[in-house]
């Protein structure tokens, strides 16, 4: 019993991800959180793009003469 104890104390960030992973798994909550997690990445990118304008269309111009 001190052993899975021990264990479960060693361990309880991952146990209580894989809990709330199954939870988020059975209720559908995936859809929403792509959704979620697209939103952000698209804000993060705008900011991105916005603050380093020069940098990006340099990149960007490089990239399709490569085509």
């Amino acid at each position: 019993m001190n052993d899975f104890k021990k264990f479960c104390l060693e361990h309880k960030g991952g146990i209580i991800g894989g809990l709330i992973a199954i939870i988020i798994a059975c209720t559908g909550l995936v859809r929403l959180l792509v959704g979620v997690v697209i939103i952000i990445f698209g804000i993060w990118l705008g900011n991105y793009v916005q603050k380093n304008k020069d940098y990006v269309k340099e990149k960007l111009k490089n990239f399709i003469d490569k085509f």
